[in-house]
């Protein structure tokens, strides 16, 4: 992907965010996720079955988006180089989701302000799997810092990181595990095997992103003036300590950052559910820090951005050269 695709793709993102009315592609992996899953259920029974259905389901569906995003973008390539840039460039801005999660963030927070606790929650409910119907403020909060970090990592950095390796086929295919892990991803007795391979899929695709934005949200930390070596400090110390591979690290990067507390007890379908702690409780949970965490998604986003153009230009010169 070029450099001029790259900072296209980023700023469209900053400015149009994920309206509801445009076409994108994460509604039509999840409307085929569905489709497959209902056809494998009425094909298997067993757990051993599922197991090997719903890896098969994976690899089709991660599968399938990259090979068809490079086919749609080459066949366009033969009619238009023109429209093969335009839709490249519209598939790599579909795979980025910065502005939109500081949107349903800040939403969250604003009702927060206005005393609109049920409200508050009812809106945190669409960005979380966690239960929140008893949440009080500081645990709302909580919630929210904890998905704007992970989705940090999930929605800004890993796509970047994937545009800058392969283009859009490679972004859409990382949506793609990414989407499937939401969806079936858990440990319950309804996914327990259906869904392991595309968790599994999901710890693998973000092995480096996670890392990478542990990384860029300490140097963010560094530019805001925020104490980037207790930064770097928590993420060595609590990072590793979660039962996610991945999600620790962009947490335990931003618990470190705002001075604050993550992790501990969360309920999913009234199962409790206990992490280890992130980071120390330098400082309240309050609605003052949002702005804070507002300001490391966005300078992060912009680094990674840098970081994906130098990436892209490294893979170009390889291809070049190869």
């Amino acid at each position: 992907m070029t450099t001029s695709q790259l900072i296209l793709a980023y700023v469209a993102d900053l400015v149009f965010a994920d309206p509801p009315w445009m076409p994108h592609p994460v509604r039509l992996f999840g409307i085929v996720n569905t489709g497959a899953e209902r056809v494998a259920r009425r094909i298997v029974h067993s757990d051993s079955a599922l197991l090997v259905a719903g890896a098969l389901v994976a690899a089709i569906v991660s599968g399938g988006v990259g090979v068809g995003t490079c086919l749609l973008l080459n066949t366009l390539g033969t009619v238009s180089p023109f429209m093969r840039t335009l839709t490249a460039t519209y598939l790599a801005y579909t795979a980025l989701s910065a502005r939109g999660l500081d949107r349903t963030g800040k939403e969250v927070v604003g009702l927060l302000r206005g005393n609109r606790i049920e409200e508050a929650r009812s809106s945190l409910a669409m960005i979380v799997g966690r239960d929140t119907r008893t949440l009080d403020g500081p645990e709302i909060l909580r919630a929210v810092i904890e998905t704007l970090a992970e989705n940090t990592s999930d929605g800004v950095v890993a796509p970047t990181f994937y545009l800058a390796l392969g283009g859009a086929p490679a972004a859409l295919s990382y949506k793609a595990i990414n989407t499937l892990d939401s969806m079936i991803g858990y440990k319950n007795n309804r996914y327990f095997y259906f869904g392991k391979a595309a968790a599994r899929l999901d710890d693998l695709a973000n092995i480096v992103p996670a890392r990478l934005t542990a990384l860029l949200v300490i140097v963010a930390a560094f530019i805001l003036r925020l104490p980037w070596r207790k930064t770097l400090r928590i993420v060595l110390r609590d990072a590793g300590l979660q039962p996610s591979p991945n999600s620790g690290y962009p947490e335990a990067a931003y618990a470190g950052a705002l001075g604050i507390r993550l992790g501990g007890l969360n309920f999913y379908g009234g199962l409790p559910s206990r992490k280890p702690p992130l980071g120390d409780p330098a400082h309240e949970l309050t609605t003052e820090l949002y702005p804070k965490a507002q300001r490391l998604l966005y300078v992060t986003s912009g680094l990674m951005l840098l970081a994906s153009i130098g990436i892209a230009a490294f893979v170009r010169r390889l291809i070049w050269h190869s």
